[in-house]
């Protein structure tokens, strides 16, 4: 069992920044993949970004590539997501979520792929 809690989510206007966190325990993750999604009021979950813990690839939707920045300390078991340049569209929960990802396969963007699911944290963007 893999167990995920984020924490850095909050109000921030349109144009901020902020960096929400991941923390992972219960299992090595060398053979991981972590992953960030969010869900808006009435909308699916949105995938986000991706990183595979052993090399650090990463994947990210056309949506976010160059606003955001996931990223992790393997010291502190902890997975990151910097978000800059927030538009109010980004405004969601937003969920870490992990499966074992075998090196041989590409980083996924499908949500049935990853197994184990945080609790969630809120960011709202302020127009």
């Amino acid at each position: 069992q893999v167990q995920l809690v984020e924490s850095g989510g909050g109000l921030v206007q349109a144009g901020g920044s902020l960096r929400l966190s991941c923390a992972a325990s219960g299992r090595t993750l060398s053979s991981y993949a972590m992953a960030w999604f969010r869900q808006a009021p009435g909308k699916d979950r949105e995938f986000v970004a991706a990183i595979r813990w052993s090399g650090g690839s990463t994947l990210y939707p056309n949506s976010v590539k160059g606003r955001f920045t996931i990223s992790r300390d393997n010291a502190k078991n902890t997975v990151y997501l910097q978000m800059n340049s927030l538009k109010p569209e980004d405004t969601a929960v937003y969920y870490c979520a992990a499966c074992y990802w075998p090196v041989f396969k590409a980083l996924t963007s499908a949500p049935d792929e990853y197994d184990y699911w945080g609790q969630g944290t809120q960011v709202t963007v302020s127009s």
